[in-house]
């Protein structure tokens, strides 16, 4: 499985990447060990995820996501917070 992710950092900034491990890269980010942007924003919370097939797929909603303005970030990230599980 290929996921899409949105981290939330200590300072309010938002995060987005893709990758085919979902728990590992979160676990980096937490670490501090993941990309420079986040390791000077740390701590970081998950607060967004998708699942695709493909990379390609999870590659391109990134670039998607990367494209909103972080208002509608925040309006992505609590539409999906009220969805049914």
């Amino acid at each position: 499985m290929n996921y899409t992710y949105i981290l939330k950092c200590a300072d309010g900034t938002l995060y987005c990447g893709w990758t085919n491990d979902l728990e590992k890269r979160i676990k980096t980010h937490i670490d501090g060990k993941g990309a420079k942007y986040t390791r000077s924003r740390l701590p970081v919370t998950l607060v967004y995820y998708e699942e695709f097939e493909t990379s390609k797929e999870a590659q391109s909603r990134e670039v998607k996501i990367k494209q909103l303005s972080r208002k509608q970030k925040l309006e992505l990230i609590d539409k999906n917070k009220n969805e049914p599980n």
